[in-house]
């Protein structure tokens, strides 16, 4: 059994790298097979996993962050949706928000992950394709995605948001999570955001029929219950299923602002209401809206609208404890 470690030591504002050694001590002292690499950038991770997958390693390790994880899996993956090896992949946790890892099931502690490493069981996940802008072009406006010659492409296992979702995740990546914490820094940066936004008319096309969402504040197509940073959404979609889930977030207001804050920091079923709904699609459109452009999906910012989102075809093999 061969593993290949991908690491970036600049996780958790730099603290990752205080875990390296011990990581190391603890597979050498279990005589594991490994080698690794340590990224100088996000974009190393990608490229890193990349080569890992097409050098046959049986597992491979993101070492990191959501970001870092995010990477990873998208090595793993052609642009077909299609996976390049028969590698898995594991982690071990060392960022801020753990929502990967509470979505599937890993260890946070180094390690329990590590002994879920060694134990080796995984299950089978299906994940998001998304196809999007590169960047804001005011020529797209109102456009669907098949405007763009070469769409930028990017897989994800959590959750993508459109609007508000974008800009939090912005705000709550400048630092203020690193002084304040993942859950505490995130809901100051939510109320800072929606102080300040600005909802408007978004159009979509969901299982190939067209719709507008008037004042829409955000909007969550996602796999698991977690989106970011405590804000969770209970769902009924299964690991090895298709689809997705689309949560709403429109008409906003100050007298029905704590009622969402109850509804989506509980993370427990809710009854759609004019301002928050849940629903279930197959796959996604949403035409360009230079108003609110922005899209991220696992905590990061990745581009923008227009974009496509549809499931992979093949599914990701995913070390997990059981």
């Amino acid at each position: 059994m061969r593993y290949f470690l991908i690491l970036n030591p600049g996780s958790k504002g730099g603290k990752s790298k205080k875990s390296f050694n011990k990581i190391f001590g603890t597979f050498n002292n279990a005589k594991i097979n490994f080698d690794y690499k340590i990224t100088q950038t996000l974009d190393d991770a990608y490229a890193f996993s990349v080569e890992a997958n097409k050098s046959k390693y049986d597992i491979i390790v993101a070492v990191g962050g959501d970001g870092t994880i995010n990477n990873v899996l998208n090595g793993f993956f052609d642009s077909e949706g299609r996976r390049i090896s028969n590698s898995k992949m594991g982690v071990i946790y060392t960022g801020t928000s753990p929502d990967f890892c509470k979505s599937y099931n890993i260890p946070i502690k180094t390690d329990e992950a590590i002994s879920t490493l060694i134990e080796n069981k995984s299950i089978q996940i299906y994940i998001g394709k998304l196809l999007c802008s590169s960047e804001n072009d005011i020529s797209l406006n109102n456009s669907d995605i098949f405007k763009i010659d070469t769409p930028k492409l990017k897989y994800f296992a959590c959750c993508a948001n459109i609007g508000l979702g974008a800009t939090l995740a912005r705000k709550a990546n400048s630092g203020i999570r690193k002084y304040l914490g993942d859950t505490i820094g995130t809901f100051i940066s939510l109320i800072t955001t929606i102080s300040t936004y600005k909802a408007n008319d978004f159009t979509i096309i969901q299982n190939g029929k067209e719709q507008i969402l008037g004042k829409l504040f955000n909007l969550s197509i996602g796999r698991t219950k977690y989106i970011a940073s405590g804000i969770q959404v209970l769902n009924t979609i299964k690991y090895d299923e298709k689809g997705f889930y689309l949560m709403t977030v429109r008409k906003l207001n100050f007298f029905n602002l704590p009622s969402l804050f109850k509804k989506v920091y509980s993370g427990k079923q809710f009854i759609n209401t004019d301002y928050l709904s849940l629903n279930y699609c197959n796959s996604m459109e949403v035409l360009s809206n230079l108003k609110n452009p922005e899209i991220e999906m696992d905590g990061d910012p990745i581009g923008y609208l227009p974009c496509k989102i549809e499931i992979s075809n093949d599914k990701l093999e995913l070390i997990v404890k059981q």
